[in-house]
Order: structure tokens, then C-alpha cells, then sequence
């Protein structure tokens, strides 16, 4: 047979490699190969062989079926092998994978603690998908193909760990087996992981067995023996499951973005990287005919373009700001168009998961959005590319979304300041936008202007609120809670006030605190509003004592053992830490997840900084479909999350902003099928002991502002008043 030194080590087909001389047939587009004629060696190192190259291609050219059992598993170790995987596929073969996930120490303690392990265990995995996949075109391209073999059939997985009692151990065994079409076998061990580290960067070393060879027979048929059992669950101290669904979806959605993006060079809306941006569609926006918008969103349109395309909507939480400004921008277009005038929108929101939410909602009114954040490097070229091919237009529309953070940035500025031609910017939870810092980047070079807010008046910011008002304009239309509610944009809710008292030892730091503040509030210097006065710290101290007092988690057990069966519940926990001297650091968000998941054994999940996005947006995925009961925050449901399907709330702390707690109510209170009344359980401190009448009603004229917010709207509002009404009498608080 001719030999091809030229051919390049790696590549498909091919006559021979300079690995160790393994030999394949070409003839035309067949490759005839056999595990037998692969020409694979007894053993692979990385000093002398290019593992990937010469052992694992070979081998899953001329395989029917890959059995593979390793220690820790990402998907990039196929996408290096992708080829062979490819040849796999045209002989009809199937690849089974156990892996076990690589858990970090984060990962163990949430365990210990009584998280659920195959929540923790999933998301563990989910991050080995996730990790720089969007970042890269090739590997999305061949991560793709993975969700293809799982659509396709062709490529299962299952999980296995390691029981030992009530704790998790890594099932760390490392072998495979490759079969063809004969029925012969080449099974292997060694210190690979599946991982593109392994692969590339470690040193490695692989041991080879093949059934054909006599001294090998035996160890072939026990390595797979050994697979089966594992596989079908029967290996003592392993526990095996299914692949989580959520997982599959991942790389079910990552198949359709690597077609896509063959298809289509425009922006890919889900990520900050666009391939080709220039080359794209430039097409307008269109309000689907289904979307049928009420009469209070078309009035703030109208409204709008009345004022010459600038001003605030001040919408309840909940009531479709979002598609009414979207709707507003898609009008704005056609007037445009018709015009002969391109339109950019540029949407700024203040947290990453809001960016996200746009984009989806971007893409119903068939908009694919470049979105821009983190790194610059990864949208900066795409930003200009878009607003350079944009500007060269007659007509056309396009859309950059981006975050309060990255708005200030210098490279944002740089792409808003180079496009010449008009554009709308529209400012989602606006009134974040009012420091002083923030306001220096509003773009003035923007003609039109909107400003999306429940609750645009800013919390003891008068300055910034005007300054606000001042760029953007008048406040077109109010939509209250209560008309919202009135009118069916918002569902009815019934509010449960649960007063708890403070213990002896609380009751006590309380009254200390409370005799300080009282002497500080006395003082003609003293500011409680200024968040560097003494005085502000220790009443922040007051309502760090109140939001973690101990006798809420009781109470939340009690409350939450009502409701064990039923599905879609919010746990709004303090941050921080208690003050208490005997306290610890532990949060009162870990508290309630040991409460929730091991006493209650409730199906439930943090949501909070330490998750990423992505791993949120699984959250929110698994929330909406009842697979997770419970969901426990801090701050990360405050704003502008949807999850329409939320039934209960529970507040065991909120601060005295009254932003805060309405954002939550809103949370709470969307519309979704099925749902007729939503209810909110409020843990509300009460001290006790010998207090200051006096002082004490000045101080709990904040926790009082919110109970009555929360009354005043709900279905029981008389029941609510009733509970409290000891309360407020002793306080004199009946005024409010």
C-alpha cells in the first residue's frame, strides 16, 4: 500500500499517520476500517503519541459502539475526537458514557448541609457545559454535534457517584471500550479524564487491550463486564442515574445555535459574540399577530410619541413594560422606514439575567439583539460592525442591549459616540440610573428617550430623581397596583402578617441599640438617612437584629409545613449575618435551605450572587416546572426577574426601602395559567420587654409603612389590618 507522508497527523481520511504507523483503506468517500486493520498499539503516552489523534479517532472510525466510564467528564473531549465521532455516526453506533461530575468544595458543604444532591450534582455538570462554550465558534460547532447524537439517539449518559452513608464520594474508575461491527473489542484503562485539559495540556498515558489477542482476551471481556454492570446499576456502593433533562436541553439548544449559525453570520442574541455581524439582516420589527396589548399599554404608546418619542412609563411590576416599550420601538421603526432611516435601539438594564430577559422578548418581535457585556473583546467588533453597517442604510433596524456597567464603560461610549445617525435608548428599572456616576454616561446624542420604572422616584434622592425626570421626561402614564390588579393585569393576593417576638437575649441588644439611636436622634447633627453617620449604622445594626431573629425560622417551618405540597414558593431571606454575639457567620439563606431541604425535605434551590447566569436561568427553568418547590433568595428576585408561575412569597427580611419590598410584591403578582390568587407571608418583628414607647413607635414607623403597603391592596386586607391591630394600638401606629 502507497504510504502519504504528507498527510496532515490527524486528519480524515487518511493512509497512514506517523504515530505509530496505524494503517486505514481509502476507497473514494468509504472508509474500510476495522478495529483489527486500525493498526492500534498496546499503549498510548504523551512523550511519543498524540492520543486524541492516534488512538481515539482511530478507534471511533472503526467502532460501532464506544463504552466509556471515567472519572470526571466535559463535553470538550468528544468535540476534540469529533471527526471519528462523525464516522462513528455512519456505522450506525452508539456511545454510552458514565461520568461522575467534578464537585467543588462549595458543591460538598451544600451537600453536608442538606441541600439536594442531585440538584447540587446537576449543576455540577451543568457547569462543565457551559464553561467558554458560547465563547468559542469551533466549539460550539462540535458541542454542537453532541446535542445532534443526543437528539439523534446515537449518545446516552447516565451519572454515577458513590454512596457512603449520608455523604458523596467520586466514582473515579477509567476505562472504555470500543466494539465493531465483527463483535471484536478494544478496551483501555489509564489516566485520562475526559477533558480537553487531559487531553492537551496533562501528560497522559493509556493502556490498550484487544479481544483478538490471547493475552488480552480475558482482561477485554472483564473491563466490559464491568461496563454492563455499571451501566445497568448492579455495581455495589455506585449510584447511577439518568442524565439530568435540563442537561440534554443545554445541548439540545447548543445543537440549533451551531446550525444557526452556519446558517445565519448575525448576531447570536444569547451570548456577547457575533460572527460576521456585517453580513447580516438588518430587518424590522413586528408585533406578533397573537400579542394582543391591553388598552393602558397602547395609551403609554400613544402617549409617548405624543411627547415626541420621550418620557417614563411608571407601570406596576408585572404589567408588561417590556413589551410596551418593545412595541413602542417597533412603531418607532416603521415610521422610519417608511422615511428612508435606519433605527438603532440601544436597551440598557441593570443586571445580566434583565439583559437576557430583553433578548428573549427581542427575539418574539423578530429582533436578534447583539448583547454586550463582560469582556469587551467579545461584542466590541460586533458593536461596530453592526452600527457601521447600519448607518450606511436607508432603512433597517437594529438592536445593542447592554447593562448599567457596561453603558459607562469606555468602549460603549466609544460605539455610541461613533454612530452619527439617530437612535432610541431605553432604560429598563430606570431609576438605578440616577447617581451621580451613572447619569455622566446617559448618551445625550439620543433623540428618543424611555425610561421603564415601577417605582422611578428614588429612595431619599431628590437630585437624582429630578435629574432623571430631566433626561428622559414626564412620567406619561401611572399604573398603580391597585389598578392593575382592578383591571386584571395583575392577580389578586392575600397578605399574611406572622408577628414574631424577639427572645430574651435579642429583646436585649435591641433595647441597647434602640437607647443609642435614641440618644443620636436627639442630636441636631445626626442624619439617619446619611449611610456613614453612626447613627445609620446602628439602626442598619436595628434591622439586621429584627430581619434574623431567631424565632422566624420556626415560624417559616410552621408557615411553610401548611403549604409542604404545593409548588412555586419564594423564600425571601436577611443578608448578611445576625448581630447576635453567639450568631456565627452562617447566613440565614443556608439556614432556610437546611430547613427546606433536609428537615423538610422540599425540593428547593439558592438563588442567589454565587450562582452564575446560566445556572440561574436552569433555576428559573426547573422552578417553573415544579421541579424545584421552593426558591431562596436574598436579593436576586428583587428586579425584573419574570416568574409568573410564583404562588408564595415568604419575607423573613426586607430593608426600609420601600422599592424593595413592592419589587418582591411584583414578583409575586404576574399573571399564569392556572393561577387565580397569590399569597404573601410576612415574618414581621415585634420587640418585647421594657422599650420607649415613644422611640420605639418613631423607629417601627418603617416595618409598619410596609405592612400597610402590603394590606392595603390584598383581597384580606380587614383580616391583615386585625392581626396587626395589637400592634400598631400599642405603638399608636392606628394613624398609618
Amino acid at each position: 500500500m502507497d504510504q502519504s507522508p504528507t498527510q496532515t497527523r490527524g486528519s480524515i481520511p487518511y493512509a497512514a499517520s506517523q504515530g505509530r504507523g496505524q494503517q486505514r483503506i481509502e476507497m473514494g468517500e468509504a472508509l474500510i476500517a476495522t478495529l483489527r486493520e486500525s493498526g492500534i498499539a498496546d499503549h498510548y503516552r504523551s512523550d511519543t503519541d498524540d492520543i486524541v489523534a492516534d488512538f481515539f479517532e482511530p478507534c471511533m472510525s472503526a467502532a460501532a459502539r464506544y463504552d466509556r466510564a471515567v472519572g470526571y467528564f466535559t463535553s470538550t473531549s468528544l468535540a476534540l475526537a469529533s471527526s471519528g465521532v462523525e464516522r462513528l455516526i455512519r456505522n450506525d453506533g452508539r456511545i454510552r458514557l458514565v461520568a461522575s461530575p467534578k464537585l467543588t468544595e462549595d458543591d460538598i458543604e451544600q451537600i453536608e448541609l442538606g441541600y439536594e444532591y442531585r440538584t447540587i450534582i446537576d449543576r455540577a455538570l451543568m457547569r462543565e457545559i457551559d464553561a467558554g462554550v458560547e465563547e468559542s465558534p469551533i466549539l460550539l460547532q462540535r458541542l454542537g454535534l453532541l446535542g445532534k447524537l443526543i437528539g439523534q439517539g446515537v449518545l446516552d449518559i447516565r451519572i454515577a457517584v458513590v454512596r457512603r452513608g449520608d455523604r458523596l464520594a467520586l466514582y473515579h474508575e477509567k476505562i472504555g471500550i470500543f466494539t465493531d461491527q465483527s463483535g471484536d473489542q478494544i478496551a483501555f484503562n489509564g489516566s485520562s479524564n475526559e477533558t480537553a485539559s487531559a487531553f492537551i495540556d496533562n501528560f497522559e498515558s493509556v493502556e490498550v487491550f484487544r479481544s483478538w489477542n490471547t493475552a488480552d482476551s480475558g482482561r477485554v471481556k472483564r473491563l466490559a463486564r464491568n461496563f454492563d454492570q455499571i451501566w445497568k446499576g448492579q455495581t455495589p456502593k455506585l449510584e447511577v442515574f439518568e442524565f439530568f433533562e435540563l442537561g440534554k436541553e443545554r445541548l439540545l439548544e447548543l445543537a440549533r445555535k451551531a446550525s444557526a449559525s452556519t446558517e445565519d453570520s448575525y448576531p447570536t442574541p444569547d451570548s456577547g459574540i457575533i460572527i460576521g455581524a456585517a453580513g447580516g439582516s438588518f430587518r424590522l420589527p413586528q408585533i406578533a399577530q397573537r400579542l394582543k396589548l391591553r388598552e393602558y399599554q397602547r395609551e403609554a404608546i400613544r402617549a409617548w410619541f405624543a411627547a415626541n418619542g420621550r418620557g417614563i412609563f411608571e407601570m406596576a411590576t408585572g404589567t408588561g413594560k417590556t413589551i410596551t416599550a418593545l412595541s413602542a420601538i417597533t412603531k418607532l421603526a416603521e415610521i422610519y422606514d417608511k422615511q428612508d432611516r435606519p433605527l438603532l435601539a440601544v436597551v440598557v438594564a441593570p443586571q445580566l439575567h434583565l439583559v437576557d430577559q430583553w433578548a428573549r422578548e427581542a427575539r418574539s418581535f423578530g429582533v436578534r439583539p447583539l448583547c454586550c457585556y463582560d469582556d469587551a473583546k467579545t461584542w466590541i467588533d460586533s458593536a461596530h460592525a453592526l452600527t457601521s453597517g447600519l448607518a450606511a442604510r436607508t432603512n433597517g433596524f437594529a438592536m445593542m442591549i447592554t447593562t448599567n456597567v457596561t453603558l459607562g464603560k469606555p468602549a460603549f461610549q466609544q460605539v455610541l459616540q461613533q454612530y452619527q445617525s439617530p437612535f432610541v435608548f431605553v432604560a429598563d428599572e430606570a431609576h438605578n440610573l440616577g447617581a451621580a456616576s451613572a447619569l455622566s454616561s446617559l448618551p445625550s446624542a439620543a433623540p428618543h428617550r424611555l425610561a421603564l420604572s415601577a417605582t422611578p422616584e428614588r429612595w431619599f434622592d431628590p437630585i437624582g430623581t429630578e435629574a432623571l425626570r430631566n433626561y428622559f421626561g414626564p412620567t406619561l402614564i401611572t399604573l398603580g397596583l391597585q389598578k392593575a390588579i382592578s383591571i386584571g393585569a395583575l392577580c389578586e393576593y392575600d397578605y399574611r402578617p406572622v408577628p414574631v417576638e424577639l427572645n430574651a437575649d435579642e429583646s436585649r441588644l435591641y433595647a441597647a441599640l434602640s437607647q443609642r439611636i435614641g440618644r443620636l436622634l436627639g442630636a441636631e447633627d445626626s442624619d439617619p438617612d446619611s449611610e456613614n453617620s453612626e447613627l445609620a449604622m446602628l439602626l442598619l445594626r436595628r434591622a439586621q437584629l429584627l430581619s434574623h431573629t431567631r424565632g422566624k425560622l420556626p415560624s417559616l417551618a410552621a408557615e411553610v409545613e401548611k403549604r409542604r405540597d404545593s409548588s412555586w414558593q419564594l423564600v425571601y431571606c436577611a443578608e448578611g449575618v445576625a448581630p447576635q454575639a453567639d450568631s456565627g457567620d452562617e447566613r440565614q439563606a443556608d439556614q432556610v435551605m437546611r430547613l427546606l431541604g433536609r428537615d423538610l425535605n422540599i425540593p428547593c434551590h439558592p438563588y442567589t450572587s454565587t450562582e452564575s447566569r446560566p445556572e440561574r436561568q436552569r433555576i428559573l427553568e426547573r422552578f417553573r416546572s415544579a421541579d424545584l418547590r421552593a426558591l431562596v433568595s436574598m436579593r436576586c428576585l428583587d428586579e425584573g426577574v419574570d416568574i409568573p408561575d410564583a404562588r408564595v412569597a415568604y419575607m423573613l427580611g426586607s430593608s426600609s426601602n420601600p422599592r424593595q419590598f413592592i419589587q418582591r410584591r411584583g414578583r409575586i403578582l404576574r399573571k399564569a395559567e392556572g393561577k387565580e390568587v397569590a399569597e404573601i407571608v410576612d415574618f414581621i418583628a415585634v420587640p418585647t420587654g421594657e422599650i420607649d414607647i415613644g422611640l420605639e413607635r418613631r423607629l417601627l414607623r418603617r416595618e409598619i409603612a410596609r405592612f400597610s403597603e402590603f394590606a392595603s391592596c390584598a383581597r384580606n386586607s380587614g383580616e391583615a389590618l386585625a392581626t396587626m391591630r395589637p400592634i400598631r394600638t400599642a405603638y399608636g401606629l392606628m394613624d398609618m
